[in-house]
């Protein structure tokens, strides 16, 4: 019982002492990383001093048990290890890691490969050390970590990409290093080593692809999981953390793939898919969870191997210092290789945007070592089929590798990002922040003064402090005359990137309010990133060019469509189209509110003019959106307003909500009313979540009426014709026939309108509800010579070749009917021009 409480002390310790080293390393501008590994070998050495000296107060037990605690490399990579990367990947915004995939995944995976056996050949020149152990030693230093590289970017405002790139790159090649790592140790540690390069590649690529598709499906089974535990916190953040274990131990154990690649595969999941998945309100918290996971994990893993370093480096000489010298150089050396040789080229090649060359310098000197090389060192150290001279060898230069980066790399970082003067704004970017800092000081010094009336303040404070506000935007009126002018197409740009954050921005919100569901979510999401990747790429030619396609069929609803048409199958097609009405409802919302956000705040910050412009291509696509959803409503006008009175019960449900919470809140109810109430709220939810069904079924009879040709005909004779008879559904934009087809059947518009593009007219002729084409490619018996495509949603009926000629026989009047517009069709009058063999 007392070594329990003696371990229970040290832990203690240990994490009081972590509390107090953010706060001190914000104030002496040091990394936080570079900090804990000082105070880590710092505390090593007390412990080496005084450690079993007599005493029974709590600093010596302290020390005690901290010289006794099992510092095991099984528990730093099975306890802190997923928590630390598991953490690290869920912060990683996907989409811009997918922006910058491929120099990412260079310097992910080459750049691990390049260091390996860069720092394992030219370590083998001094050292009479198998080649193995030496190229073990790379892989154990060709893990990068973040920590410390992030930190400083942020306190310095570094630009975003670069803080991408780095993240990036540490996430993944912390992955490809521990992989190869497994992989030498296991080569080192054999009897035999059949197979060759050959066979340890394929080693290689099966535990990381292994770790890849088992990360997925633990992220998506999760995804799943957490579906019934929705809207309850502590159980949907406690399946995050079973997943970042499970994914590990189920990639180690069962799968015999990578455990590491796996945790961060996993998390990737979460990170792009789960935000739909989890509760709106459970998200901020879930981070702010594992943001703390992550500083623990972080933060133990450096103090506990740290602690280790005195008793590690006491019998070091000038010959273990000088290998460390070449570990340095060889890494290094390897690093500059991959980034001023390698990723040019694949600049070059068109695979990826280019780098300049001062992040390349920064991402050069920012390839700091930390926790995992550490951890990886301290796992050879206890593999007792190592022989003790390897073991020494591995932990000497790595731990001296890690602490020169540490303590070199580390310390002047802040130097060199302030003389590439990466820590600046550009141009533009300043323009931005004054018009930005104007606007808000404005608004700001307007309060100052109702404040002051509110609280009754002196007239002589409130002038006072008026007149500071007044005085900072004289200064940032003189900034803004001093600087270069914005291009117009600056302006617009920048708009346009602004307005497409705050359209995904408010997407999210109208889904944490329960207004846009998760499926839609999902959907939108999606669009809205490749959106602001055309802005990117093209600016505002870009953004025109997505008008269109931001609305268009999707492939999936094609082939719904096509499924609908040719096996009769409708539920596909009724879910398509249930969506699809959704997710116009949901933009055309969101666009007016850009609208009112463009009038009202963007119009201050980049002109009115620009803001005009923004206006006119907001209006575009909304008039894109209205027409399609008024095709929409046209074609089921039922179906919309079921939708649409979901659309208020949302809104209903979340405003009954908030009531019910400020009721609680002013003890009008107890808690246990308020958890009935909410518990009848959660059920009238899922019931307004369900997606409702929509029938686009036909009934042919009713639409065989509508076309005047039938018109007229007895019950029985309409039956008849019924029979013979199939309805589809054309999709707006739709090709129903093509050009150069045989003409296998004739088709009946019981609804909507098409158009026949006639290869020899400036204009396509229209038909509308009761026409029908392709009739005379079944009396010719021609191929079509030319396409037909819907206008919007057409309902037709088709008339296969066989029953077309049955009809036709059977029934006198209509075959002279239908000869005569053929007929008509074959002599065109300047009014009525022909319609080819299609129409």
């Amino acid at each position: 019982m007392h070594d329990i409480v003696i371990q229970v002390l040290g832990v203690a310790g240990l994490l009081a002492l972590v509390s107090f080293l953010p706060p001190l390393a914000a104030r002496f501008q040091v990394p936080y990383t570079v900090l804990l590994a000082g105070v880590g070998v710092a505390l090593g050495a007390v412990i080496q001093t005084f450690a079993g000296m007599p005493g029974k107060d709590p600093f010596h037990d302290f020390l005690n048990s901290l010289a006794e605690l099992d510092i095991s490399s099984d528990v730093l990579l099975h306890v802190f290890l997923p928590i630390l990367l598991f953490e690290t990947a869920l912060a990683v915004d996907v989409r811009r890691l997918f922006d910058d995939l491929g120099p990412i995944l260079l310097m992910a995976v080459v750049a691990v490969f390049v260091c390996t056996f860069t720092v394992g050949y030219a370590v083998s020149l001094f050292t009479p050390l198998g080649l193995v152990a030496c190229l073990l030693l790379g892989s154990i230093v060709a893990s990068t970590d973040p920590a410390a590289v992030i930190g400083i970017f942020r306190d310095l405002g570094a630009p975003r990409r670069l803080t991408t790139l780095v993240e990036g790159e540490s996430l993944l090649n912390d992955a490809a290093a521990i992989a190869l790592f497994t992989l030498l140790l296991d080569m080192l540690t054999r009897t035999s080593h059949g197979g060759g390069a050959g066979v340890a590649a394929l080693d290689f690529l099966r535990d990381f692809s292994g770790g890849v598709v088992t990360g997925y499906i633990c992220g998506r089974i999760v995804c799943m999981l957490v579906e019934p535990v929705r809207n309850q916190p502590m159980a949907e953040i406690t399946l995050t953390v079973a997943l970042a274990y499970l994914s590990y131990v189920l990639a180690e154990h069962y799968v015999g793939a990578s455990g590491v690649v796996a945790v961060v595969s996993s998390a990737l999941v979460i990170g792009s898919v789960g935000r739909t998945r989890i509760s709106p309100a459970t998200w901020g918290a879930m981070e702010h969870v594992w943001r703390q996971l992550g500083f623990w994990a972080n933060s133990m893993i450096f103090l506990l191997t740290a602690i280790l370093v005195p008793r590690l480096m006491a019998d070091v000489g000038w010959g273990e210092l000088g290998l460390v010298v070449v570990v340095v150089v060889a890494a290094f050396a390897a690093r500059a290789l991959v980034l001023f040789g390698l990723l040019p080229l694949l600049s070059w090649a068109g695979l990826a945007q280019r780098v300049s060359h001062s992040y390349k310098a920064v991402m050069l000197w920012g390839g700091l070592r930390g926790a995992v090389s550490l951890t990886l060192a301290l796992a050879v150290t206890e593999n007792f089929r190592v022989n003790d001279r390897v073991q020494s060898f591995i932990a000497v230069m790595v731990t001296g590798f890690v602490f020169v980066t540490l303590f070199v790399n580390g310390a002047t970082l802040r130097w060199l990002i302030r003389v590439l003067k990466l820590d600046e704004l550009t141009p533009v970017e300043r323009a931005m922040r004054n018009r930005a800092l104007a606007l808000s000081t404005d608004s700001i010094r307007d309060r100052v003064a109702v404040v002051a009336k509110t609280y009754e303040v002196d007239s002589v404070v409130k002038d006072v402090m008026v007149a500071r506000y007044e005085e900072r935007l004289k200064q940032i009126d003189q900034e803004r005359q001093e600087e270069a002018p914005l291009r117009d197409e600056d302006r617009v740009t920048i708009g346009l990137a602004i307005l497409v954050n705050r359209e995904e921005e408010l997407y999210y919100a109208h889904f944490s309010e329960g207004v846009v569901s998760r499926g839609v979510m999902d959907m939108l999401a999606g669009r809205t990133g490749r959106l602001l990747d055309a802005v990117k790429l093209q600016g505002r030619n870009g953004y025109r060019a997505f008008e269109e396609p931001f609305i268009a069929f999707s492939p999936w609803m094609r082939g719904a469509s096509w499924l609908q048409r040719r096996f009769g199958i409708h539920r596909p097609l009724a879910r398509r189209l249930s969506m699809r009405f959704e997710v116009l409802v949901a933009v055309r919302t969101v666009l007016r509110e850009l609208l009112a956000f463009t009038r009202d705040r963007l119009a201050r910050v980049l002109g009115p003019e620009v803001a005009f412009e923004l206006e006119g291509m907001l209006v575009g696509r909304l008039g894109i959106v209205e027409q399609a959803l008024a095709a929409l409503k046209l074609q089921y006008p039922d179906y919309a307003v079921v939708l649409q009175s979901r659309y208020v019960g949302r809104a209903a449900l979340r405003l009954e909500h908030a009531e019910y919470r400020a009721m609680h809140a002013e003890s009008i109810i107890s808690q246990e009313v308020l958890t009935d109430l909410e518990r009848d709220l959660e059920q009238r939810r899922r019931a307004l979540e369900r997606l409702p069904k929509l029938d686009v079924r036909f009934d042919v009879a009713e639409l065989v009426r509508r076309v005047p040709l039938f018109a007229g005909l007895p019950a029985e004779r309409v039956t008849t014709i019924a029979t013979l008879l199939r309805a589809q559904l054309a999709l707006p934009g739709e090709t129903i026939v093509r050009k150069g087809d045989r003409g296998d059947a004739m088709f009946f518009i019981a609804s909507g309108a098409v158009e026949v593009l006639v290869p020899n007219l400036a204009e396509p002729v229209k038909l509308g509800t009761g026409d029908f084409f392709g009739e005379m490619a079944l009396l010719s018996r021609q191929r079509r010579n030319a396409d037909v495509r819907a206008l919007g949603y057409c309902q037709l009926l088709l008339l296969d070749e066989k029953d077309f000629r049955r009809l036709v026989q059977k029934d006198a009047d209509l075959r002279s009917h239908i000869q005569a517009v053929a007929e008509a069709r074959r002599q065109p009058t300047p009014s009525a021009p022909a319609v080819p063999a299609a129409g």
